[in-house]
């Protein structure tokens, strides 16, 4: 009677473990899955994050050379600050910004002649890089804030764009227009994407 009942345990016991091996199997398939899915995510956040900042950084030299448009495009500035990928962000606020916003400060104060027009605006972002509290660049670029910061720049440009190119269907048929527009588009892409995945 023993012996049946030991069999009868051991039959019950080595079930269980089956039985939870499967379950572990199949929590560990989940926590894969789910585990890629955010790394994807993860990863499309970050391609996009340095898409925009660079479509931003092309419409500053675009507007500082051959664009010439009435738009308020300094706004770019803060949008690369919130946009700008954290390695590059990093970078320039250490040692290097400090030493380009050095040189940037003597030569427009001691050397003005020699300073041209068309470095104000990177002079501002390496300054505002180097010069930023800790709370905007380590809380608020990483924050919702920095994102509904980047829409609303993306949002504002994109209707000046239009207004100004008498059109959207105008704003592609001027010249330079597809880059322009496309560009500015690309700055809705980054921000919209992070608001979908914080909402979703």
């Amino acid at each position: 009677m023993d012996f049946l009942a030991m069999k009868t345990d051991e039959a019950n016991t080595q079930q269980l473990i089956e039985s939870d091996l499967k379950e572990m199997g199949i929590a560990a398939k989940k926590l894969a899955n789910d585990a890629m899915r955010l790394g994807s995510l993860g990863f499309g956040t970050a391609f996009l994050k340095w898409v925009a900042s660079f479509a931003a950084i092309y419409l500053l030299i675009l507007d500082r050379t051959n664009w010439r448009t009435n738009m308020l495009t300094s706004l770019l500035v803060p949008y690369i600050f919130f946009s700008l990928p954290s390695v590059l962000f990093n970078i320039l606020r250490g040692e290097i910004g400090k030493w380009i916003a050095f040189i940037a400060i003597v030569l427009r104060l001691f050397f003005p002649r020699y300073f041209p027009g068309w470095l104000e605006m990177p002079g501002s972002l390496i300054l505002l890089l180097v010069a930023a509290p800790s709370l905007f660049a380590d809380t608020f670029r990483d924050d919702l804030v920095g994102v509904f910061v980047c829409l609303f720049i993306g949002c504002y440009l994109l209707q000046e764009h239009i207004r100004a190119s008498g059109g959207f269907r105008n704003s592609f048929t001027q010249s330079h227009g597809i880059s322009n527009t496309l560009g500015i588009i690309v700055l809705l892409v980054y921000p919209v994407w992070r608001l979908v995945l914080h909402f979703i």
